[in-house]
């Protein structure tokens, strides 16, 4: 689900190593197709940590990590032809790319897709219920009281739903980051 394409896929072992040097995670990647030229989308976050801190990228995060990219694509010269490169925060309501984030937002309304059937239908609404194993858990919305299961290999296409729940915890990480961060003042900006 990080990658779409073989191609894409490609990229990601390419540049994982890159994002983790650089103390970022790579959420998901493409490579575009454009009227001009091709794009290739970094989606990237930093890790989150156990005190609910992290995640987020900001601009200085995202210029330092396309910094970095751009020093490896020029070297390793994957791409044929010209491309323009985009590196970007997951957002708030981000797509669920990796196991773990099916985990990390447990308790949170999220949407997915599968390749395939599971329980009579492909697309599930519903609160995370956790992982167990490999398989995804999900409090299905339209059926109270029922909690299916999911391979994770099945799943195709996930993301959070952006709800007022959703939009208080990322206030609430935003702050945690700004309390961490000495200098920033306050207004989101480093003090001078």
């Amino acid at each position: 689900m990080r990658g779409k394409t073989s191609e894409d896929r490609g990229l990601i072992e390419l540049l994982d190593p890159v994002a983790e040097a650089a103390g970022y995670e790579i959420v998901r990647l493409r490579l575009m197709a454009g009227k001009e030229q091709r794009r290739l989308q970094i989606m990237a976050e930093r890790p989150l940590l156990a005190d609910g801190t992290g995640g987020d990228m900001n601009v200085e995060d995202c210029a330092i990590l396309s910094r970095a990219v751009s020093e490896v694509m020029d070297a390793a010269d994957p791409i044929s032809g010209e491309y323009l490169l985009e590196v970007s925060s997951p957002g708030i309501d981000r797509p669920l790319t990796r196991l773990k984030d099916f985990e990390t937002y447990e308790g949170l309304e999220a949407r997915f897709e599968l390749d395939r059937l599971a329980d009579n239908r492909k697309r599930f609404k519903g609160e995370l219920a956790g992982i167990e194993g490999e398989n995804v858990a999900i409090n299905l919305e339209d059926e109270p009281d029922t909690t299916v299961l999911v391979p994770f290999a099945w799943i195709i296409e996930a993301k959070l739903i952006l709800n007022d729940q959703l939009l208080k915890l990322g206030a609430e990480r935003r702050a945690a980051d700004l309390s961490l961060d000495p200098a920033e003042d306050g207004d989101g900006l480093p003090e001078e």
